[in-house]
């Protein structure tokens, strides 16, 4: 045995418990101060607030910027739930109108916020004292399209968009299928234009009546809807059957149009039981989603009547 003031001979200085050793040294991401671990750390917060964030089935929500933008908004029935107004607003008639119509609304909360909040919550962006915050869109199923025109003794008439980016383009398509007695419209979930404020404002207030769903997989959606006896057309530049051709106009159908420049996806493509062309007399190389879709849905109406 070692006394006090002298180690025991053969330890080299240490104590027993030195001896044993730390074991394997643990990775840097759980080591206490390393940069990995802080790097993990607030990469867990981000995922957790966007989880936090965005419910299933909910976009997130949005915010317009700007008097221009805020009133036209306004004026087109975009739905809202706040408008932040700065403090000490120098006013006009925009900022007049605005608050005069979120207050007659109803359900628009009307927010005083210092400069440095708008700032904050804009990124930086030139709001010019307005800020209207639109509401999370609750997305439909895919399915619940097709469930709800079978269940009124319909045959479901649904449009499906593949790989189109504008908002105005889908606002336009809300519209159209709103029109000519349309169940629904579905989109991807990603690389694929929401219900934003735009699109609200260009669907006119269609977009108050006609359901939009989002899909996880659009071909997964399609090979569904297929399954439930609805037939997938897509539309193409150089599709088999011209419009005039088609027959399966006349009982459930889901027509499908992807973007202007790159037209349907390969899969969705593959997925189509008809591709169908649009005859173009003047020319036109192709047309884009809104317009498309607007001319089948008008087809099919004028036969189903």
């Amino acid at each position: 045995m070692a006394n006090k003031k002298s180690p025991a001979k053969g330890t080299g200085g240490k104590g027993r418990r030195a001896l044993q050793g730390k074991g394997p040294t643990p990775p840097a991401e759980m080591r206490k101060g390393h940069p990995k671990q802080r790097a993990a750390q607030a990469k867990a917060r981000r995922a957790q607030g966007r989880q936090q964030r965005k419910a299933p089935g909910r976009s997130t929500a949005e915010l317009v910027v700007g008097r221009n933008s805020v009133v036209e908004a306004l004026r087109e029935d975009v739905p809202a739930n706040a408008l932040y107004v700065q403090q000490f607003i120098d006013t006009d008639d925009r900022v007049r109108e605005a608050v005069h119509a979120a207050s007659e609304r109803g359900g628009v909360r009307l927010v005083e916020a210092p400069k440095p909040e708008l700032d904050r919550m804009t990124n930086g962006m030139n709001h010019q004292g307005l800020v209207l915050q639109i509401p999370p869109y609750d997305y439909a199923h895919p399915e619940d399209l097709s469930a709800a025109a079978f269940d009124r003794g319909e045959e479901p008439l649904i449009v499906a968009l593949d790989g189109v980016t504008d908002p105005r383009n889908l606002g336009a398509v809300v519209r159209s299928v709103a029109a000519f007695g349309g169940h629904g419209v579905v989109v991807p979930e990603r690389r694929a234009a929401g219900m934003t404020a735009g699109a609200w404002k260009t669907s006119a207030g269609a977009a108050a009546r006609v359901p939009v769903a989002r899909a996880t997989n659009l071909t997964r959606a399609l090979e569904a809807y297929q399954k439930a006896g609805l037939t997938v057309v897509g539309l193409a530049a150089d599709g088999e059957l011209e419009l005039g051709e088609l027959r399966a106009l006349d009982g459930p159908v889901v027509i499908v149009a992807g973007s202007e420049g790159k037209g349907l996806s390969r899969l969705v493509g593959e997925t189509c039981d008809a591709r169908v062309r649009i005859p173009m007399p003047g020319g036109a190389e192709s047309l884009n989603a809104g317009v498309a879709a607007g001319i089948v849905l008008y087809e099919t109406a004028r036969r189903r009547a």
